[in-house]
């Protein structure tokens, strides 16, 4: 299944490790280049590369609008949001292909 529509996304370092919230038109190359270290800063120098929840939306405003507001969450919600499916925070990558 290859996603190229909006989506909001959490990667993890490993479980319950470091947490990164982004946004893309192409979850499948986002996270590519996430996992092979393409991307320049937070993602590749604390190697948060492992998909763990995503959320795709009907317009890039849309998805840009949560992905905003999941920024401004407690990690612990987050977490939740995370566990509600993907209890053992498996990573998706491999779903997409």
């Amino acid at each position: 299944m290859r996603l190229r529509q909006p989506c909001v996304y959490l990667l993890a370092s490993r479980r319950n490790g470091t947490l990164y919230t982004g946004v893309t038109a192409d979850l499948v190359q986002r996270t590519w280049e996430h996992r092979n270290h393409m991307v320049a800063g937070f993602t590749k120098k604390y190697g948060v590369d492992r998909l763990v929840w995503y959320e795709v939306h009907e317009t890039m405003d849309s998805a840009i609008r949560r992905e905003k507001a999941i920024k401004e969450w407690k990690r612990a919600w987050k977490i939740r949001l995370i566990e509600q499916t993907n209890s053992e925070w498996a990573d998706l990558f491999e779903t997409l292909l």
